[in-house]
């Protein structure tokens, strides 16, 4: 029997290549499948690493203003003479509450505190209570774990430098930390840095050490630098931060002391885990100095070196 006119024959060859290109196109589908759920899975992954530098970031961000706030609010009740209590160092167990079950007692103990006429206090209690309010506040300071926190790190513009009168290896700067008035800072710096490059420039100075006079001239904080034997260079805070600017660690919440006590040696249990790591990023412990929102601290080009 004959095929109708007009009708296409399919030889069995022309069927097998058919079968193959069928075959050929169901590998090519399920390669562009896999290819396609690889990236999407890639592009889940960043999306999600993106996220969580960017939570990173805003929980810094927050800590630093909840800090903020908790330093005023400490400064506000030692001003007004109300005793500070120390946190205590163990975290509350789970499933502790500030609240009891015997809600009955507690309102009417709070009533009866409310309504009871406080006893007026005698001359020689009313001149102990500033004492003492200072006394806990000290207290609780000096019981702080000792790190990076207590430091009081902040970018700074060296205004002006001149020879030190009286020392030949020293600087005298006027710095803007962000404050009313200029700070005076001497930096042994002559033998490493020109008097040229200390002009109008930025830094990063350390402003809570007490005040020292050295050779005549009190200095009022230090400018912190990458530092070996041979070369010393003054970091740089990140562009567009500004004098008074805070410097932060992530993961050590703000607190500095007022000022550095030199009995208990505070910056100098704290200096050795400040350096430079590979990058030339500035770092406690590893973890970068930083201006929150604007960058990283830097060395200019020295690498794996003390900063002091």
């Amino acid at each position: 029997m004959t095929p109708p006119p007009g009708s296409a024959t399919i030889s069995p060859a022309d069927l097998d290549r058919m079968k193959k290109r069928a075959f050929e196109s169901e590998q090519l589908l399920s390669s562009l499948k896999a290819e396609l759920e690889e990236l999407t899975s890639l592009f889940i992954e960043k999306r999600n690493r993106d996220l969580t530098v960017r939570l990173t970031h805003e929980n810094a961000v927050l800590r630093r203003q909840v800090d903020e706030q908790k330093g005023l609010l400490t400064k506000l009740e030692v001003r007004n003479n109300i005793p500070q209590i120390p946190r205590p160092p163990f975290p509350r167990a789970a499933g502790a509450s500030m609240c009891t079950s015997a809600s009955a007692p507690i309102k009417a103990e709070a009533v009866e505190a409310t309504e009871a006429k406080p006893a007026k206090a005698t001359k020689k209690e009313k001149k102990e209570q500033p004492k003492k309010a200072s006394g806990d506040a000290n207290q609780a300071k000096e019981e702080a774990p000792v790190d990076v926190s207590r430091l009081d790190f902040r970018v700074g513009r060296i205004i002006t430098a001149k020879k030190h009168p009286d020392a030949d290896s020293l600087y005298v700067e006027e710095v803007d930390v962000g404050e009313e008035q200029p700070r005076t800072v001497v930096s042994g710096l002559v033998k490493f840095v020109p008097i040229e490059q200390m002009q109008n420039r930025m830094a990063v100075l350390l402003c809570n050490l007490k005040p020292a006079k050295m050779r005549g001239v009190t200095s009022q904080a230090m400018v912190m630098c990458a530092s070996t034997p041979e070369k010393v260079e003054i970091l740089n805070p990140p562009a567009g931060a500004l004098p008074g600017d805070h410097v932060h660690v992530e993961g050590y919440p703000r607190n500095p002391d007022s000022v550095l006590n030199p009995k208990h040696k505070i910056f100098e249990t704290v200096a050795p885990d400040l350096k430079t790591d590979g990058n030339k990023v500035a770092t406690y412990k590893g973890v970068a100095l930083q201006v929150p929102g604007k960058g990283n601290v830097t060395a200019p080009s020295l690498t794996g070196v003390q900063v002091k």
